[in-house]
């Protein structure tokens, strides 16, 4: 079974936004622009269908054109709990909160597993976490 890929709608961030995730999960970043489809309904360099691949996050993403809004997450956030070693976790928690907001710091919780939460500089939730301290 393939779990679902997040496909982000961004307002003309695209571009940055995933090679931005591409430098902090390290991962290599495909890009494709509006003029590389033949679409007209935005900026030729706007990114039309982008993506992270080679690495350990699968995330897709476009620049929202014509009718399309732009995401907002709300009452979601991303998981990423015990996805790779606790050091490697922390540091991706530190790299999505620079220029973002850390909602609940990456700490050991009373039941005795360490997570956190942290809103990145484009509005993606994550939940970040680990087993142990």
């Amino acid at each position: 079974m393939t779990a679902p890929t997040p496909y982000l709608h961004l307002p003309g961030t695209a571009r940055e936004a995933l090679t931005f995730y591409g430098e902090v999960f390290g991962c290599d970043v495909q890009l494709h622009t509006l003029a590389e489809f033949g679409r007209t309904d935005g900026p030729a360099e706007g990114i039309a269908h982008g993506y992270l691949t080679k690495g350990p996050v699968a995330l897709f993403a476009a620049d929202a054109t014509a009718d399309e809004l732009p995401v907002r997450c709300e009452g979601m956030l991303l998981s990423l709990l015990g996805t790779a070693e606790p050091s490697t976790l922390r540091e991706w928690f530190a790299r999505l909160s620079v220029g973002g907001r850390v909602v609940e710091p990456l700490e050991r919780r009373p039941w005795g597993d360490s997570d956190g939460q942290v809103v990145d500089r484009y509005g993606l939730r994550w939940l970040i976490g680990f087993e142990g301290g």
